[in-house]
């Protein structure tokens, strides 16, 4: 993927955190993999594809997290790219996830590509914050997340209308 920037930085731990947590604004995420291999939800996604039932307080943390940025006026967005059929991961998502974030207050939108072609998003995660920063986050086809680069110098006319491109074909969750 070309950076449309210059100079990736690696971001971990509370430099990670600081940009999550600390947009003034807006924050917008697009996702483009159809499974994601994240360590804290091993558990959770075998027990979804188990039948269990969802557990009580389930992602309480991350909808803590959005209420508060809510409650300061700020937005969050997220545009997921969807093929058919639906991995299991995006199932999880869609039964266990994404409903409770839009409760919480997080935009969620879908885009289903079904049998048409991409309109011209990337294949690229990433996250915009404040339209002004451009994190990437980087995964292996499997769905593990490699790591998180900030872009120095985004080229934000591109990600602005990448973002723009995914919530024009969007269709906003519904529960």
């Amino acid at each position: 993927m070309a950076l449309h920037g210059t100079r990736p930085v690696l971001l971990d731990g509370d430099a990670w955190q600081a940009y999550l947590h600390g947009f003034e604004r807006s924050a917008f995420r697009l996702e483009v993999h159809q499974t994601y291999t994240m360590p804290t939800e091993t558990e959770t996604v075998r027990g979804f594809l188990a039948g269990a039932r969802k557990p009580d307080g389930f992602n309480a943390s991350w909808h803590r997290t959005i209420r508060d940025h809510a409650a300061r006026g700020r937005t969050m967005t997220r545009a997921k790219v969807v093929r058919r059929p639906l991995t299991p991961y995006s199932r999880y998502l869609f039964e266990w996830c994404i409903p409770g974030n839009v409760e919480a207050g997080e935009n969620y939108h879908i885009v289903e590509l079904g049998d048409r072609p991409n309109p011209g998003l990337p294949e690229q995660d990433f996250w915009l914050f404040d339209e002004s920063t451009v994190v990437h986050l980087n995964y292996r086809p499997d769905g593990t997340q490699i790591n998180r680069e900030l872009i120095q110098e985004p080229d934000m006319d591109t990600y602005l209308a990448w973002r723009d491109l995914a919530l024009q074909n969007a269709t906003p969750f519904r529960a």
